[in-house]
């Protein structure tokens, strides 16, 4: 019976844990690129974890892992993080950046909100690349929690190194969408 209730108790702070953090799953595509990610912690105050994968028809791939602290300043939600991201442009060697940046998500009433954030590494916070720029803006519409419909803009790109030209990943409008569990 002891070890039931000892399991039991496990299973609830987990559950409590998971409910905390809301796992969540995205995807944004736009003219010449797509990207899919996930994120842990991304709505709630406190730490987060995300990693996305964005690939370019014409100039490669940007696939990284970040940590993030959001910190909620009334309705607005602020977050300071870095990112760890292997570079793989199709002129120019692989790679990698290490981009610091942030973000805010502001809400327009119960279903709509709007979000912006911005990463950048020098050359010194990167190798096989001159630089690393990314910013995303755009509204979010959630008709309800566990869905959201995302329209923006996002621009990414790695200025070449070397003789090696620019890479731009991503620049334009995309159509988005994210489920939350």
């Amino acid at each position: 019976m002891k070890k039931y209730l000892v399991a039991c108790s496990a299973a609830a702070l987990m559950m409590t844990t998971v409910s905390a953090h809301a796992i969540g799953v995205n995807a944004q595509v736009g003219q010449h690129y797509t990207s899919l990610g996930f994120g842990l912690g991304n709505t709630t105050p406190g730490l987060a974890l995300t990693g996305d994968w964005t690939h370019s028809d014409r100039d490669g791939d940007v696939t990284g892992l970040g940590l993030g602290y959001n910190i909620g300043l009334g309705p607005v939600m602020a977050t300071v993080g870095a990112k760890a991201l292997y570079t793989s442009p199709k002129d120019g060697s692989d790679g990698y950046a290490v981009p610091i940046g942030g973000g805010l998500q502001l809400p327009l009433g119960h279903y709509l909100s709007l979000y912006g954030n911005a990463y950048y590494a020098p050359d010194s916070l990167s190798s096989g690349i001159n630089n690393y720029k990314e910013a995303t803006g755009g509204i979010r519409f959630s008709p309800i929690s566990l869905v959201s419909i995302d329209v923006g803009y996002r621009y990414q790109a790695l200025n070449g190194k070397d003789g090696h030209r620019d890479n731009v990943i991503a620049d334009g409008a995309y159509l988005g969408g994210a489920v939350n569990f």
